[in-house]
């Protein structure tokens, strides 16, 4: 049985909704906090998860995706955060089983494309992980990991 393009989005989106929910409780002043020296703040990390998606078109047509430019502020980072989300939720959302069948070069090897669309949420729930701690570090509750519904 194949996953459909509408199965990949709705795992993207329970995930990031879910980050994105955390992330709006982050005080702008803590968008820098790291959680060790060499580790990624707040705004990196989001940045990351942003051009992560963002390149999502490069990905699947098995080109090397262009560079992130660093969001300026807090706000500007989340704003990406949430334009990234619905930009990458509709391209999903119109895969056919045949691309997502299709195999492409990423990373160094070749893989299907749906193979690479797992990757890419697992990357963002590591990332996401990472996020959670942080946000407990300064004293925030995150939610539940995954929205439902």
């Amino acid at each position: 049985m194949s996953t459909s393009g509408s199965a990949y989005a709705r795992s993207f989106l329970m995930h990031r909704n879910a980050l994105i929910s955390v992330l709006e409780r982050i005080p702008a002043d803590r968008s820098d906090f790291k959680a060790w020296e060499d580790g990624m703040s707040f705004i990196r990390l989001t940045d990351h998860l942003s051009a992560s998606v963002m390149r999502l078109n490069a990905m699947l047509q098995g080109q090397t995706p262009d560079k992130m430019e660093p969001s300026s502020d807090w706000s500007t980072a989340l704003e990406r955060m949430k334009s990234s989300t619905t930009d990458a939720a509709t391209q999903l959302e119109g895969l056919s089983i045949e691309t997502l069948n299709r195999v492409i070069p990423i990373f160094g090897t070749q893989m299907p494309i749906s193979a690479m669309i797992n990757f890419l949420i697992s990357h963002e729930t590591h990332h996401k992980g990472q996020i959670w701690m942080m946000a407990r570090m300064i004293g925030l509750e995150p939610p539940m990991f995954v929205k439902l519904g």
